[in-house]
């Protein structure tokens, strides 16, 4: 790297927000990369040119919001947003017509960016440059250094309130390779606690602690329920467990307190706690900060499943919202409502299978109750628009609070009667009636 004074450079290419932005262009690609490294000033800046500009075509994952682009442009004629994977906000905007979902398997998407896609301008909240004129791309590192690369014009947002994570790679950019810098205020950084468990939760926790054995290497998905096995392991007697996860969230920092999280028999990467996304309460960032026991890298490496099988005794933990009889998995949409995306999941579910002795357990409530307070099966006959995101040939361990079953090489009249088992005894009637109309349902089978 060629000496230059840091301190002079990031003074050369310091702008306001409202500068910075000028750069983008009617028609253009722009990218506010992931989770809390959203750029909130840039954005706002950026919504403030609403009627300068029209068609600027925005990518972003897992935001949470506001953001301003896209609420001051109901009608969609100026910003055009478009996201990865839907966080709860990201899922209201798509409800309202205001925000697309794109396709990806998490290992994949900065190559998509790599080999395929346009970038105009790229904008990132990092940490504060350091005395080496480095700034950490702190939670999003998953995927930020492979878009930034690939953007024509780069700005970093500085977030005073970010961690700093350490990292394998690519956890940093240097302000050689930035355009424009922006700095101010920022809100404190968006917590999400771990939610209190339902009694179904806690009864499908039961049914897979037992498959967990000392030294295990984690990997908890997004969402409640992977993050409630996550707290609940912290009160078993499980010792020395690892982490190598697309998300780190409080689950492991509960385990972390709780003495369970060591590393120390990881088989790859052994001692370290492995992530590629950081989000959760604000004792989660401050455990992640600066902590050589944990470190953050991208998921093009993080969520290989030649990465996840280099791993004895892996077990990867996520949900879903419904299964058909046949074994598909949707764990992405509710007939044609997106509701989260692929993200990881089936990553995931192809490393921890490919690992010795690893296991991979999608789960679920057997059933959901409707606004009129009517229950349904999460388990159905076969999809009617249901978004597929883990194949029939990818499907490992199903749980449910009914149960656990294993549909590996098993054939469909099998399958069915595996999933019926861990239906809810309400529904298994009607499934049975409908598996036989299918032909997936042998007359002989129990009942």
């Amino acid at each position: 790297m060629i000496y230059m004074d840091f301190q002079a450079e990031y003074n050369r290419k310091k702008r306001t927000p409202e500068e910075a932005v000028q750069v983008v262009k009617s028609g253009d690609w722009v990218d506010y990369t992931s989770n809390v490294g959203f750029p909130y000033l840039l954005d706002k800046a950026l919504a403030d040119r609403k009627d300068e500009l029209s068609d600027v075509k925005i990518r972003g994952n897992l935001c949470f919001g506001p953001i301003e682009a896209v609420e001051c442009d109901p009608e969609r004629e100026h910003f055009i947003y478009n996201s990865w994977h839907c966080s709860a906000y990201e899922r209201k905007l798509c409800d309202r017509g205001l925000c697309n979902y794109i396709p990806m398997i998490f290992h994949l998407l900065v190559p998509y960016y790599r080999h395929f896609l346009t970038v105009n301008v790229a904008m990132c909240s990092v940490t504060p440059m350091d005395k080496h004129g480095y700034f950490n791309l702190s939670c999003s590192t998953g995927c930020a250094k492979g878009i930034l690369e690939q953007a024509d014009v780069v700005i970093l947002e500085v977030n005073e309130r970010l961690p700093r994570i350490l990292g394998g790679f690519d956890e940093s950019i240097h302000i050689s390779e930035v355009d424009y810098i922006v700095e101010g205020e920022h809100p404190p950084l968006p917590e999400f606690p771990i939610e209190k468990p339902t009694e179904e939760d806690i009864r499908i926790a039961t049914h897979i602690i037992p498959y967990i054995r000392n030294g295990a290497t984690l990997q908890l998905g997004i969402g409640a329920m992977p993050n409630v096995i996550g707290s609940m392991l912290s009160l078993t007697d499980i010792e020395d467990l690892g982490m190598h996860t697309e998300l780190c969230g409080d689950a492991y920092y509960e385990l972390y307190k709780a003495g369970k999280l060591t590393n120390r028999k990881k088989t790859f990467q052994r001692g370290k706690g492995v992530t590629g996304i950081v989000f959760g309460s604000q004792k989660l960032y401050d455990w992640v900060d600066m902590n050589p026991g944990v470190i953050i890298e991208p998921l093009e490496f993080v969520n290989d499943p030649g990465t996840i099988a280099q791993i004895d005794n892996m077990v990867s933990i996520n949900s879903c919202i419904a299964v058909d009889l046949y074994g598909q998995i949707c764990a992405e949409s509710v007939g044609l409502r997106q509701i989260s995306g692929t993200g990881g999941q089936l990553d995931y579910v192809t490393g921890a299978a490919m690992a010795r002795g690893g296991k991979a357990f999608i789960c679920m409530p057997s059933f959901f109750t409707d606004k009129k307070g009517v229950r349904h099966s999460n388990i159905v006959p076969h999809f009617e628009g249901d978004i597929v995101t883990d194949p029939r040939s990818q499907a490992y361990y199903i749980v449910t609070e009914q149960g656990v079953v294993n549909l590996v090489g098993r054939t469909t009249w099998e399958r069915a009667e595996l999933l019926i088992s861990i239906a809810h005894p309400d529904f298994r009637d009607s499934l049975i009636a409908a598996a036989d109309k299918q032909k997936i349902w042998r007359r002989s089978n129990k009942r």
